[in-house]
Formats: structure tokens, C-alpha cells, sequence
């Protein structure tokens, strides 16, 4: 009985010390208003619509394993009552070393006069190209509406990459 006990403790030690650790990870910018925008009343109530959009974003700031992100492009569903809006998409980040990473997401927030105000949303890391196959991620973004008609993010979250794919 000790022995299998000592082994599923060094079993477990051993899957631990394997496991690949999570890096923190910041990363903003802004959008442009977006390219593509179709939208149909829902036909209850004033201002009650659903939307789909399409558009790209430019990142200031954000880096994973040596590589830059450069841009973004999404491509998201959305129902807006209007002065809130509930949205879900795809959102995919390019880098410098032409690596992309795949992210969901579901946002919720504020608009006025059919613009974005202020809200925020949470995204999972789903995979990615090259060095970012393998990651797995999950965050936050703090969103406010620009003056442009986008809007500029700023988002936190952790990832990990496989052992086969190290991070730094």
C-alpha cells in the first residue's frame, strides 16, 4: 500500500513539474469601424437589431515569445437594443513572424446613437499557426469607443504553449 502510494505521489510531482506554466500576457489597440456591417431590425421594439461585422485592428502593444503582434481582424454577430449590445466572434491576431492566433470571444457594452461607448469582454485563446499552434489562453479586454466610430482594447489574460513549443 506505501509503495503506491509513494508512486502516485511521484506520478503526480512528475505531471506537475511537466505541465507547461502559464505566462501572463497584455496586449491593446484600437479598430477601425467596421468594413462590413449588415444589420436587420428585430421587429418587438425600437432600436432593437441584430448586426453582423467585419472589420481589422492595429495593436500597440503585445508580444509572445519574441514575436510582435501587428494586427488584428474580426468577424463577429451582435443584438443591440440600442443603448447595449451583446456580441460573440472570432477575433484572429497576427505577428511579426507571421504566426496568428485564434481567439472566441463574447463582449457586452454600452452604445449611443448606434456607436460603442464603453464595455468589455472576455476571449479564449483556441490555437493558432507556427510558434502559436498549441496555445491556450483565456482573458479580458477593457473596451472604449473612439472617436473613429471603433473602438481601442486593452487586455490582460494567461496562455501556455506545449513543451514542444516553448514560449520565450
Amino acid at each position: 500500500m506505501k509503495f503506491k502510494l509513494l508512486w502516485a505521489c511521484a506520478f503526480f510531482a512528475f505531471a506537475v513539474a511537466a505541465a507547461p506554466a502559464q505566462e501572463k500576457y497584455s496586449f491593446s489597440g484600437k479598430c477601425a469601424k467596421a468594413d462590413v456591417v449588415q444589420s436587420i431590425p428585430a421587429g418587438d421594439i425600437d432600436g432593437h437589431a441584430f448586426m453582423l461585422q467585419q472589420g481589422k485592428c492595429e495593436t500597440t502593444t503585445g508580444e509572445i515569445g519574441g514575436a510582435k503582434s501587428k494586427q488584428g481582424a474580426f468577424s463577429e454577430h451582435d443584438e443591440s437594443t440600442g443603448t447595449h449590445m451583446k456580441g460573440w466572434g472570432v477575433y484572429v491576431e497576427t505577428f511579426d513572424s507571421g504566426d496568428k492566433i485564434f481567439y472566441t470571444y463574447q463582449t457586452s457594452g454600452t452604445t449611443k446613437d448606434g456607436a460603442f461607448v464603453s464595455g468589455g469582454n472576455k476571449y479564449q485563446m483556441s490555437g493558432g499557426t507556427g510558434k502559436m499552434k498549441s496555445i491556450k489562453g483565456s482573458g479580458t479586454c477593457k473596451l472604449t469607443g473612439n472617436a473613429g466610430g471603433g473602438l481601442d482594447y486593452a487586455c490582460t489574460g494567461e496562455y501556455t504553449l506545449s513543451a514542444a513549443t516553448p514560449a520565450k
